[in-house]
């Protein structure tokens, strides 16, 4: 080889950060949020999910939950999003607890993420067969299985996910305008036609909260923000994610805790603050379209039983969106197959991890329809409640994380945003997770016997310990991986650019 000459390097080595970063400059305030309260199925959350409270646990205290738990959130978010300015990854909870807790414990975290959120992604399809197959019917007088119904949603959830990412915001954009504005309908309607004439107060007295049933309500109401975190997953597509993410995670927990207060107040107003345990055990997600029918007509109710399936396409949107990007980020590290890692060139989707958890809710839906399970109880219902644990559990281990990263630094955020609300977070979400470890039988509604409620737990469990030893072994017998692990797509670049370069020496060799 002639002297003063380099060889050019295989295209693998040249640019591989062509296929490892996501499309920057994207996504703005508005369409973060989009991602975020779309996640958090806002229809879904105030036809099922307070209905379920109330007959549940027989307390009035639904309204005044979402309140505590918006403040609980706000206050985690606090940490949370001034530690996004100082680490930015698409893995989020995982690069925030392996920053703030250590590497392998940063694992750990990612498989409690990956088994929690494809439980709640996969969950949504149970959900959408179950609610479509009866409208089909009754509107149409077709018989369709809710696993034909939940295939064609796949499909159009996988495909979508190929896209580009502000391609899938502008779609969820269009869904979660027509879903807030009828929640805002029917909410104005029902206070407009109060039980007995008269407006109660009754459910958003603080008092409502207290009772053997407390921790349960507690429990479904952190349901209803589920997806609220996921700014910091966009933060890498934002633009300026210093202003971005903080915005869109203050504004999405502060509007979903007043959207869901209103809604759910207005419906004992409607009901009768005396009656609504009752006709929410007798009706459950009835209750919300029968008041729109009594109050606005067929139309109104009809349109409203509608926007509940597109808020449940929405969300499988959204989720899927999350999934794909925790596999991306986790991929791109070399914690998973390096082929989780690449974007495609056209969209710069992360299409390796989409494919991947289309495939696995593909199997998921063949398995249940093959089995013949129940898609409401045993897919949604169990998946999307053990979901949620996994994400609470995540919220608690993050804000240890946030109070030892800040610990260690000083990043001159100031003793609020560093010190007393990430310490104060700590402390009320481990009662709340404690209240919800407590009363997860209930939750999932399993007959006594069952070996669910701690059956799921210990999974997580079983998963973190795994992903843990993972991680240990991973800083044994890789340590140039081990040493990227959480660090972002910079650390990623300077590692494959070292590599490169090691490459150039060897061929010049």
């Amino acid at each position: 080889m002639p002297s003063g000459r380099q060889p050019s390097l295989p295209a693998s080595t040249t640019a591989p950060s062509s296929t490892t970063a996501l499309a920057g400059n994207r996504l703005g305030v508005a369409s973060v949020v989009f991602f975020i309260a779309t996640a958090a199925t806002p229809m879904t959350v105030v036809a099922g999910v307070v209905t379920t409270g109330f007959a549940m646990t027989g307390l009035l205290g639904i309204p005044v939950a979402f309140l505590a738990v918006g403040a609980v959130l706000l206050l985690f978010s606090v940490g949370y999003v001034t530690m996004s300015r100082h680490v930015t990854n698409a893995g989020a909870f995982y690069a925030y607890i392996a920053r703030g807790i250590g590497r392998p414990v940063g694992v750990g975290g990612a498989w409690i993420a990956l088994l929690a959120y494809n439980a709640l992604q996969v969950g949504l399809y149970g959900l959408l067969g179950a609610s479509a197959v009866p409208l089909l019917e009754q509107w149409l007088g077709l018989a369709v299985p809710w696993w034909a119904l939940a295939l064609v949603v796949w499909a159009f959830v996988a495909l979508l996910g190929l896209q580009a990412v502000d391609v899938n915001g502008k779609v969820l954009a269009v869904l979660l305008i027509a879903e807030v504005g009828i929640i805002l309908v029917l909410s104005l309607s029902n206070l407009g036609h109060p039980a007995g004439g008269q407006i109660s107060v009754a459910a958003l007295s603080p008092a409502e909260l207290v009772g053997p049933g407390s921790g349960a309500i507690l429990g479904l109401a952190v349901l209803g923000f589920i997806g609220f975190e996921a700014a910091t997953v966009y933060a890498e597509e934002s633009r300026d994610p210093r202003r971005t993410v903080p915005r869109a995670t203050y504004l999405s927990v502060a509007a979903l805790a007043l959207l869901y207060t209103l809604a759910s107040w207005a419906m004992t107003v409607a009901v009768g603050p005396e009656a609504i345990v009752q006709a929410s055990r007798e009706q459950g997600i009835g209750v919300l379209f029968g008041l729109a029918g009594a109050q606005l007509g067929a139309t109104v109710a009809n349109i409203a039983q509608v926007l509940l399936i597109t808020s449940i396409v929405a969300a499988a949107v959204s989720f899927h969106n999350t999934v794909a990007r925790y596999m991306f980020s986790l991929g791109r590290e070399g914690v998973l197959p390096a082929v989780l890692g690449r974007t495609s060139p056209r969209s710069s989707a992360p299409r390796g991890a989409s494919i991947t958890q289309s495939s696995i809710a593909l199997i998921v839906i063949i398995l249940y329809a093959a089995t013949g399970l129940d898609p409401l109880v045993h897919l949604f219902f169990y998946g999307g409640t053990s979901g949620g644990l996994g994400v609470l559990m995540l919220l608690a281990i993050t804000a240890l994380g946030i109070v030892r990263f800040f610990a260690r630094r000083r990043t001159g955020d100031g003793a609020w945003r560093t010190v007393i609300a990430p310490i104060g977070a700590v402390v009320v979400l481990l009662v709340v997770l404690g209240a919800a470890l407590v009363n997860f039988d209930g939750l999932l509604g399993t007959p006594a016997g069952s070996v669910l409620p701690w059956l799921i737990p210990i999974l997580y469990v079983a998963a973190g310990c795994a992903g843990i030893g993972w991680g240990l072994m991973l800083s044994r017998t890789r340590p140039r991986v081990y040493a990227t692990l959480g660090e972002g797509p910079e650390a990623v670049r300077r590692a494959e650019e070292r590599s490169s370069d090691s490459v150039g020496i060897g061929v010049r060799r």
